[in-house]
């Protein structure tokens, strides 16, 4: 609860903030629409010489697209904006106000920047997951509702721990925000599922950069494909991973040369 107060007083400043650009909501909107429309076309297209796609059926990939959205709506809004600023922060030296807080610092980096109008996409992929339900004529069962919010959470918690991983080589590095664009590209992959890709690029996008819990882990879920080994492998990433961001920034911490050090 108190992470949730923390957080709470984080999105009020962002959103006062973002009140000064109203034109940005529209903006965001359009880009989101026009996205939206791009992928829609595309499944248009795959789904106008074949019936099913790696074994997907058009309104299962439909929920697979609204999972995108929606993941990729928080790591627009919250992840990547506060982890550009994490990493801002170490190059001049301005860290010093995070830690010196009486908050845990990395949490602080974590969700100190919102951008509310990137939730756009956020509720655009809500909708689309409502309709996609409807087009499938089934009624998501209290077992798959479970198992799809904890894969969204796990796919939550296994994106910001790879960002905040990546981030934090900063203390070493100066240009990781490459690297950040070349995931945030890799991520527009978690569009299709997983499985239609090369087994060498299926891996790589499982396991070296892990798209595939992000989207098709939990798209699967909602769709009721997943099954309980690879519920409980996206549990244990997630748990991995968290735990390894968690330890890298505490060993990282004491390199940070800033203002005060």
């Amino acid at each position: 609860m108190h992470i949730l107060r923390l957080f709470a007083v984080y999105l009020r400043l962002g959103l006062l903030g973002e009140m000064e650009y109203r034109v940005n909501f529209w903006i965001n909107l359009l880009q989101s629409f026009l996205e939206l429309g791009v992928a829609l076309a595309g499944l248009a297209v795959v789904f106008d010489h074949t019936d099913t796609l790696g074994g997907w059926q058009p309104e299962e990939l439909l929920a697979l697209i609204g999972v995108y959205f929606l993941i990729a709506g928080m790591i627009r809004a919250l992840v990547q904006p506060s982890m550009q600023l994490f990493m801002e922060d170490i190059r001049k030296g301005t860290l010093d106000f995070k830690l010196t807080k009486p908050e845990d610092a990395q949490l602080l980096v974590s969700i100190q920047r919102v951008e509310v109008w990137r939730l756009v996409d956020a509720v655009v992929g809500v909708v689309v997951l409502g309709i996609a339900l409807s087009r499938m004529g089934t009624q998501i069962g209290l077992g798959d509702a479970l198992a799809f919010g904890v894969t969204l959470i796990a796919g939550g918690l296994i994106v910001y721990s790879f960002y905040m991983i990546l981030a934090t080589c900063a203390f070493w590095f100066v240009k990781v925000e490459n690297i950040l664009n070349i995931f945030q590209s890799m991520y527009q992959a978690g569009r299709w599922p997983v499985t239609i890709y090369p087994p060498w690029l299926r891996w790589i996008l499982t396991f070296l950069i892990p798209v595939a819990f992000a989207t098709t882990v939990p798209a699967s879920a909602f769709t009721g494909r997943i099954e309980a080994g690879l519920l409980l492998t996206a549990i244990g990433l997630a748990a991995a991973l968290l735990v390894s961001a968690r330890l890298f920034w505490r060993y990282a911490i004491r390199f940070y040369s800033g203002a005060s050090a």
